[in-house]
């Protein structure tokens, strides 16, 4: 098993996105701005990174049964009801939409197809229906779960999608129906999005560190790959492609490829929390619901070709966070002491020093 970290050859951890200090939508008369599924880490950390800076002409969406997600500027809406979804965007005469939306618990998918077919798809139906005559810009979040991950990873866009999981199957249907009715849209795979959920357990850090902190143990994959990102970089790449006019499907993977067990060794140390708790095993050892994907890192040499640069920093960014072995975890030394606070620094959020 190789546990060394891999990275691209010109990668560099010194270049700031010029997006992330412009007013791109204003410049762009790209406002007011949709921001649909803030339920998700995606969306709901963009919500707060594009209300602070453009104020009320931001909104976000979230289905209406979950109404616990409450904040000044978050509606309540199915988008898989027309009438709700006309309703809010006439309401605030929306110019642009990035939507995140969608269920990506692999399991409940799996047993209700009908329920991942309706927030996966039928969502997107509905929102393509109603925006049919209008300029309105739409930029979407797929994932790199389309892919089975069986060969070597390292996928480019032109590569056949065959995923393994309802929820790979849904979000490959939602992403061809935009691309084939709009094509003036912008389709974004992402990876594994590293940043805070309302609810304490909606992101990859979240569920790993909460079984942690209850002192429960956790089992990860040795042979499950993703590229993680940096929700900060997230949201600058977006904010340029909504306030531009970049179309079709691009990869947006981070630079850095972890096992989905080397991103629980990281939590694991670098929260401070017992190794013993961290166990792992191959996916194929997982049991049959949900099926596992492999490696499905992708190339995302197209999207930093239309961008001009390197948008994404390696997560994590401290190379001293990275394991070398499979008990590296185990290791703790007088250099820096793992805690709670520094997981929340330098894995929740994008580091500032």
């Amino acid at each position: 098993m190789n546990f060394q970290p891999l990275f691209r050859s010109d990668h560099t951890t010194t270049l700031v996105a010029p997006a992330a200090y412009r007013r791109l939508l204003e410049e762009a008369d790209r406002l007011p701005l949709l921001i649909a599924g803030v339920a998700g880490v995606p969306g709901y950390n963009g919500f707060f990174y594009f209300r602070e800076k453009y104020g009320s002409r931001v909104i976000g969406s979230r289905p209406t049964r979950n109404w616990r997600l409450s904040h000044d500027g978050i509606h309540g809406c199915n988008l898989e009801d027309p009438n709700q979804t006309r309703e809010l965007l006439q309401k605030y005469k929306i110019k642009t939409i990035w939507n995140c939306g969608g269920s990506c618990a692999l399991k409940a998918c799996e047993l209700d197809p009908e329920m991942a077919r309706r927030v996966n798809v039928e969502s997107v139906r509905s929102l393509l229906d109603v925006i049919e005559d209008t300029d309105i810009r739409l930029v979407h979040f797929s994932i790199d779960l389309v892919y089975s991950g069986h060969g070597r990873g390292d996928y480019i866009e032109s590569d056949l999608a065959d995923p393994v999981t309802m929820y790979g199957k849904t979000m490959l249907e939602a992403e061809e129906m935009i691309l084939s009715e709009r094509p003036q849209s912008c389709v974004l795979r992402i990876s594994l999005p590293m940043g805070i959920s309302f609810n304490g357990h909606a992101g990859a850090i979240d569920w790993i560190q909460a079984r942690f902190a209850k002192g429960k143990p956790a089992t990860l994959y040795f042979d499950e790959v993703r590229m993680p990102t940096y929700v900060e970089c997230l949201n600058e790449v977006v904010e340029e492609i909504l306030a531009g006019n970049l179309n079709g499907l691009f990869h947006a993977g981070g630079p850095r490829k972890l096992s989905l067990y080397q991103i629980a060794q990281i939590v694991n140390r670098v929260g401070g929390y017992d190794p013993e708790l961290l166990q792992g095993c191959p996916r194929i050892d997982a049991g049959p619901t949900p099926p596992r994907a492999g490696n499905v890192t992708m190339k995302s040499d197209n999207l930093l070709k239309a961008l001009g640069r390197e948008p994404f920093l390696p997560w994590p960014l401290n190379p001293e966070f990275l394991p070398n072995s499979k008990d590296w975890h185990h290791e703790r030394n007088s250099r820096w002491a793992g805690t709670p606070g520094l997981l929340a620094n330098k894995l929740y959020k994008r580091p500032v020093n």
